[in-house]
């Protein structure tokens, strides 16, 4: 796999300069050079796979990026505008690619990006999470990518991850995300008004905790909006019916904007979209903003508003369906001016048989710690083994009792130093581990062998900052690194991983932040259905 490091920094040159901002403040989005309130009318935007993949700095892509493919983002850019769309929800962006044209194409037509920050690819897995230096790399290239355009509003760092009680640990490693995201934005010098949050499935029995856990503790760790993904409208619904007054109940309070980031039930049919009048009505606009119909492609899901074929769009009855709801989505709001946020952060829910991830968060990923761990090593895997043997590998040497230092537990909120390595540095650390023990034992001739899978190699001692970085995890890799040792000037160590701030960036991609014009106009006239493009 390559290196995310030397990413191209072309992609996130070419700005968008025709549309304001969207900043948040307090509960609400508005327009940076008005003050104006803004409300989502999005679409969820994801072409189909189309089988052939796509080569990036993560290697090959199983996924199409609509803003890089500016035949298909020309080609929808009508359809989207007659439907009074002012956001495109992207789940799978080409880090490597440029996005210049279509973005500046929408911004032109007044819409805005929300991004997911993983990929059919890389993404943190709810059954067995993890936030390593390699996914963390590649959602910072996704920053990168797409930062520098100002109808960028922000990204989603994690979709549905936690989608029952068992899941609710994953919730950990996407908070870590939203807060090293956070933090990396920041220290690129991206604008400030980039937000981070997370896309809730909305599962009832941990719809509450889950949004106060996103919603908690240190500013640096909370997310900056909550997404929930919402199907319980079904046909001619009701506001009590569907449970949207249950919503209301809970989230009229949150601190941050709250959106549906998908809504569209499809168990009735045709839909009727019903549901949005009341979405931007006077029972939710107050506390509400917005939302995102699922889905703008249509697949064997029977979500979509439209086919392709051969290039071509056909509109399907859903489209008119929602066509003649959405226009009719005009709520004022407030001014940002006249407007005091009063709602406060959530406190964080009480670890239990309902819910599993503690408030203290993962390591922030730290190659340069792993690389330094890695180098200081007498016994490693052989790198004739396949990646596949790994997992039988971890099982036997975790029976010995070495791998706390890579040990993950979301419910005592403690992690090894060395859980956010790769898993082959990883395993590397436990076999020597493990060696180092038996030799001290006396038992060393035969401790690095692990039936031909393992072998001895010459260590480095450390220096410097590597010296301060070992140091300050400990031996057994179970302490945090802190900004004094990561710079080198110093080292502390404690007896568990517990801090939300665990860690410094260190594999980061470097981006030039340059202020350029806008690089091409299109300007479109296309009329669908006796309905022009809309600006907001």
């Amino acid at each position: 796999m390559k290196s995310f490091a030397l990413l191209p920094v072309l992609a996130g040159i070419a700005a968008a300069t025709t549309a304001p901002e969207i900043v948040i403040k307090g509960s609400k989005f508005f327009y940076s050079n008005n003050g104006t309130q803004f409300y989502i009318r999005g679409v969820a935007y994801q072409p189909n796979y189309d089988g052939v993949g796509t080569t990036t700095s993560a290697g090959e892509v199983d996924f199409v990026d609509p803003l890089a493919n500016e035949t298909i983002c020309k080609r929808d850019l009508p359809y989207l505008t007659a439907l009074n769309t002012n956001v495109v929800r992207v789940y799978d962006v080409d880090p490597d690619a440029d996005h210049s044209t279509c973005m500046n194409l929408f911004a032109e037509a007044g819409i805005y990006v929300l991004a997911d920050l993983s990929s059919a690819d890389y993404s943190i897995d709810s059954s067995d999470p993890e936030w390593t230096t390699t996914l963390y790399s590649y959602y910072n290239s996704v920053v990168d990518s797409l930062a520098n355009y100002t109808n960028t509003i922000g990204f989603f760092a994690g979709n549905e991850n936690s989608n029952s009680v068992n899941t609710t640990g994953a919730s950990a490693f996407v908070k870590a995300a939203v807060r090293d995201t956070k933090a990396y934005i920041s220290s690129q010098g991206y604008r400030s008004s980039l937000g981070v949050g997370y896309s809730a499935a909305d599962v009832s029995e941990i719809r509450d905790s889950l949004a106060e856990y996103f919603n908690c503790g240190d500013s640096a760790d909370r997310i900056d909006f909550f997404g929930d993904n919402v199907y319980e409208w079904c046909g001619d619904s009701s506001y009590t019916e569907s449970g949207y007054d249950e919503i209301t109940a809970f989230f009229k309070n949150y601190s941050v904007p709250y959106f549906f980031s998908e809504y569209g039930c499809n168990t009735v049919q045709p839909r009727t979209f019903t549901n949005v009048p009341v979405m931007y009505g006077d029972e939710m606009n107050d506390w509400m903003s917005g939302g995102i119909v699922y889905e703008y492609f249509q697949d064997d899901n029977d979500y979509g508003l439209v086919t392709i074929s051969d290039g071509a769009v056909s509109t399907l009855t859903d489209y008119a369906s929602f066509s003649k709801e959405i226009v009719t989505a005009t709520p004022t709001g407030t001014n940002s001016a006249s407007y005091t946020p009063t709602n406060s952060a959530a406190s964080c829910p009480t670890v239990g048989a309902d819910w599993e991830a503690a408030s203290a968060l993962p390591p922030t990923p730290d190659a340069a710690l792993c690389e330094c761990m890695v180098a200081s090593l007498s016994c490693v895997v052989k790198s004739s083994v396949k990646s596949a043997k790994y997992a039988d590998l971890f099982d036997t040497v975790c029976g010995y009792g070495v791998c706390a230092g890579i040990d993950t537990n979301t419910t005592s909120g403690v992690y090894g130093a060395y859980s956010m390595c790769t898993s082959e540095q990883q395993l590397n650390f436990v076999l020597n581990e493990y060696y180092v023990e038996q030799k001290a034992a006396g038992n060393g001739a035969s401790a690095c062998d692990f039936s031909g899978s393992a072998t001895t190699t010459a260590s480095t001692s450390a220096t410097g900052t590597c010296a301060s970085l070992l140091s300050a995890v400990g031996t057994a890799g179970t302490g945090t690194v802190t900004a004094a040792a990561a710079s080198g000037t110093g080292s502390s160590s404690s007896s568990s991983s517990t801090s939300s701030s665990a860690g410094l960036p260190r594999l980061a991609s470097q981006s030039v932040n340059l202020g350029f014009g806008q690089l091409a106009v299109f300007i479109f006239t296309a009329v669908l259905s006796g309905t022009g493009m809309i600006l907001l």
